[in-house]
């Protein structure tokens, strides 16, 4: 009987530096099966919005590009996420299934949950990856052992951490066999039935050599220029590459070595402080993890426990006002409308637009 396992991805739609996905291929298995399953049920809050849809949709048509031309293809399929698993499992005879991890604490609660009902089968070799963050979270401490509170002490902490350098590319699958059927990506449903994402559209390329172009991009202008243009939102100054980042299109470690291999094809020290501030945000999308992972209530409950008591205002009219940009506040108004229009927000304006919303005293969680 021929050995098969299954890549389970999710949000990590490439197929450069994919731990899991290199697993299946050095483990010498004679079939490969990707799957995609479609479960935002079990997400809860977290489930992708309407402009995430269109991301998740166009991304995943470019992953099953990336596979068909590597003599696979992407299966898709919908959830609940162990019942799919189970069924394409008993499907293709497969003796193993890798996925990387995530870390949303309704995701982690239902992997864990995943992995101990595959392992009670016996029959199956179960793993999972480190490959959505640099370091795992529960890797980076402070000297007491305690989990970090602030970006600082845990920034100067994983600069000082050896990092590994991405994996590589495979350049070849083996071929999905025909009687595992897929869904289309089309009946996922994650188009808009009124075609109001045309900017989306008009202004990204997603999927993985999108990511990798828009890095690119980056790194032939803005980069040299970033701590000074990063905070103005009239000018391209930022890499954009943060949805690229969420969706698992380019991995951290990935941008983390280009950048350094960017400073050392460059002798002029000139851009070093440029790229260093750049790299920092990379570790505040590490820090905002670690804090999540460890402190799971946060999105509802407050890091600091003396404003739990904070006295909120209720005031639809604001609230309304300040979803559609019409708060009469340009700024504000500026980084709605562009979120409305793009998919997107600029990093100065989400601070100037979260700000305003908390202190208009609204509960943040409408």
């Amino acid at each position: 009987m021929k050995n098969r396992a299954i890549v389970w991805f999710r949000r990590d739609l490439r197929l450069a530096d994919n731990p899991a996905l290199r697993a299946a291929v050095d483990g010498g298995y004679d079939g490969i099966v990707p799957v995609f399953i479609h479960a935002p049920e079990e997400r809860g809050d977290w489930a992708e919005g309407g402009a995430q849809r269109v991301w998740l949709h166009e991304s995943l048509t470019a992953l099953g590009n990336e596979l068909d031309a590597i003599g696979s293809r992407l299966v898709v399929r919908r959830g609940p996420s162990l019942d799919a698993l189970e069924r394409l499992i008993e499907e293709s005879g497969a003796s193993a299934v890798f996925w990387n991890r995530l870390y949303d604490p309704l995701v982690v609660a239902r992997d864990k949950q995943i992995k101990q009902a595959l392992n009670r089968r016996g029959d199956l070799h179960v793993a999972s990856f480190q490959a959505h963050l640099l370091f795992e979270p529960w890797q980076i401490a402070t000297r007491q052992g305690a989990p970090y509170k602030v970006f600082t002490p845990f920034w100067k902490c994983i600069k000082q951490e050896p990092r590994r350098a991405p994996l590589p590319r495979p350049t070849e699958l083996p071929p999905v066999g025909s009687r595992i059927g897929t869904l289309e990506i089309a009946e996922l449903d994650l188009l808009p039935s009124v075609r109001w994402d045309d900017g989306i559209r008009q202004r990204w390329e997603p999927g993985e050599s999108g990511a990798q172009r828009r890095l690119e991009a980056f790194l032939d202008a803005p980069a040299e220029r970033y701590d000074e243009e990063r905070d103005r939102p009239s000018v391209q100054g930022t890499s954009y590459l943060s949805p690229h980042l969420h969706f698992g299109e380019i991995s951290p470690h990935q941008v983390m070595h280009r950048t350094d291999e960017w400073l050392d094809e460059h002798a002029s020290p000139a851009p070093r402080p440029h790229i260093e501030s750049f790299q920092s945000e990379i570790g505040w999308r590490e820090f905002a993890h670690h804090v999540l992972f460890h402190f799971p209530d946060t999105p509802r409950e407050p890091l600091d426990q003396r404003f739990r008591h904070f006295p909120w205002i209720e005031d639809d009219e604001a609230l309304d006002a300040w979803r559609a940009g019409q708060t009469g506040i340009p700024m504000v108004d500026a980084g709605m409308r562009e979120l409305w229009a793009t998919g997107y927000m600029h990093n100065r304006l989400r601070m100037t637009v979260a700000s305003f919303l908390t202190k208009m005293s609204t509960p943040t969680e409408k």
